[in-house]
């Protein structure tokens, strides 16, 4: 499973919206690394922000 999707699949099954340190200490992955994801899941338009730096899915 790739970064990206471990990424996704957290922020799914979260009730709330989360930020990127929350998904850090929930995943144990690397900062940079859920970044990246963050940054390629926006473009996809796979997460949205509802509140300043917390992300969650787009549609759930």
């Amino acid at each position: 499973m790739s970064v990206k999707e471990q990424v996704f699949d957290i922020i799914k099954a979260s009730e709330t919206p989360l930020s990127a340190g929350e998904v850090e200490k929930l995943s144990g992955l690397e900062r940079k690394a859920i970044d990246k994801a963050f940054t390629e899941l926006k473009k996809e338009n796979a997460i949205v922000s509802p509140v300043r730096c917390k992300w969650e899915a787009a549609v759930k």
